[in-house]
């Protein structure tokens, strides 16, 4: 990921018209299910407080799921209290149940590795700066001396077997064909356990986390009752799903990554420019730091005149920045633009190139197989010579956004992008790219 974003921590303020940060937080959504919510309310609008959430290594990258937690820890720290970021160094080596089946075990070679790309990560959302410093933390470090016997007499007998079969994803997994191992059915009391030697260690007295990690998060908060005979809290916040049903965070299927390596700034910006009218405004309040105001006013832009898409356009440029900075951001609109004449392509880098026309049709052709209607052909922009040259004739063929007239021309060298590269154009939105050998 670029490195940029941690310049952004200073412009990221909560909204002030809030009474407190728990009401703003569940006036943008972000509250599903608590402990004691009144209790919760007076403890946020108190003193600072110290709390966490775990982000495990199941992946070398977070994704838009991880990103909701990532911005409500800085929503809390931006209201004064003390975030632990914590990655699961020994969580990651067992997986978390999923609802589905057994999760496949990495190396602890893989998982060491996955740990520093996701504490690099974290770090570019919270400030470890100030009174209110972040620290990172990471559950191998008291996890990995304590022997088996220990772990069982000093955590695991504080656990009720019938307690944890009733854990929704547990009980899930039990009703499967596949069942659920030991492993994974002990991973609550893991999770249980960080809590516990977070509030020994750091005072901490709150978990964040998914409204599906419920169960987990009570593990933690019952067993620091048990053992030290104190209240902790908990705060769930509600899985982001689409107006329609279906699973949000995915495009085309795949995973949207925080990673620029994984799903690019391009892909990105473009995921946010389609969500639907519907679900824009919710999204709006989950994923930005805009205010209440100004998220009324794009709610009115939608409802008026939703073929300006301001409110979307405001949402890609607001969460890709970030993720990304808004350097990458800025390409990321010019490359939009340049695609379809509106700016130069040559100036677009070519990693920026390659991500904005990564989707398009591609060929590859020769270097002796230049000639407009030899690429129109290849690139599928026509299906015949014949049709291409009518297509040069009508004046709808496009090099680099430059058009071409002749159908004898030939592309020269000089015009390839980056040495390499093509870009076609049939008519104003028919898109295709040429590599040159």
């Amino acid at each position: 990921m670029p490195q940029d974003t941690q310049t952004g921590l200073a412009a990221q303020q909560n909204d002030p018209t809030f009474a407190n940060i728990w009401q703003e937080l569940k006036w943008r959504g972000l509250v599903h299910v608590s402990t004691d919510e009144a209790e919760l309310e007076k403890l946020l609008a108190g003193d600072p407080i110290t709390y966490y959430c775990g982000f495990d290594p199941t992946a070398p990258s977070l994704h838009l799921g991880n990103l909701v937690q990532l911005l409500t820890m800085r929503r809390l720290q931006l209201a004064g209290h003390r975030p632990l970021a914590l990655v699961g160094g020994s969580t990651g080596l067992v997986g978390d149940p999923r609802p589905t089946a057994e999760r496949t075990m990495n190396t602890k070679e893989t998982v060491a590795e996955w740990v520093g790309y996701l504490q690099g990560q974290v770090q570019r959302f919270l400030s470890f700066d100030g009174d209110n410093a972040a620290r990172m933390v990471n559950n191998l470090d008291w996890t990995a001396p304590m022997s088996a016997i220990d772990f069982l007499r000093e955590i695991g007998k504080h656990f009720r077997v019938g307690t944890m079969i009733k854990k929704e994803i547990v009980a899930s997994r039990l009703n499967s064909d596949d069942g659920i191992s030991y492993a994974e059915f002990s991973y609550q009391v893991l999770q249980g356990m960080d809590y516990l030697e977070l509030y020994r260690a750091y005072g901490c007295v709150l978990e964040t986390g998914g409204s599906d990690q419920w169960g987990n998060l009570t593990s933690g908060t019952e067993l620091i009752r048990k053992v030290e005979g104190k209240s902790v809290h908990a705060l769930g916040t509600p899985l982001i799903t689409n107006s329609d049903g279906t699973k949000f965070g995915k495009s085309e299927g795949n995973a949207i990554w925080l990673d620029a390596a994984m799903t690019s700034p391009y892909a990105m910006y473009q995921f946010w420019l389609n969500t639907a009218d519907a679900d824009v405004v919710s999204r709006l309040k989950v994923f930005t730091f805009l205010g209440r105001r100004e998220i009324e006013e794009l709610e009115r832009a939608t409802q008026e005149a939703p073929h300006k898409r301001e409110a979307q356009r405001t949402l890609a440029y607001e969460v890709t920045s970030l993720i990304h900075g808004t350097e990458a951001t800025d390409k990321v609109i010019a490359a939009s633009a340049a695609l379809f004449g509106q700016g130069e392509l040559a100036d677009l880098d070519e990693a920026t190139l390659q991500a904005a026309t990564a989707e398009l049709p591609s060929a590859t052709v020769g270097a002796d197989a230049l000639g407009i209607v030899d690429l129109l052909v290849a690139s599928g922009l026509a299906k015949s010579n014949s049709e291409a040259r009518r297509t040069v004739g009508d004046g709808g063929a496009y090099v680099n956004n430059r058009k071409v007239t002749d159908v004898d021309a030939v592309i020269g060298s000089e015009e390839l992008l980056h040495g390499k590269w093509l870009l076609l154009r049939r008519g104003k939105r028919t898109l295709a790219t040429v590599a040159v050998q």
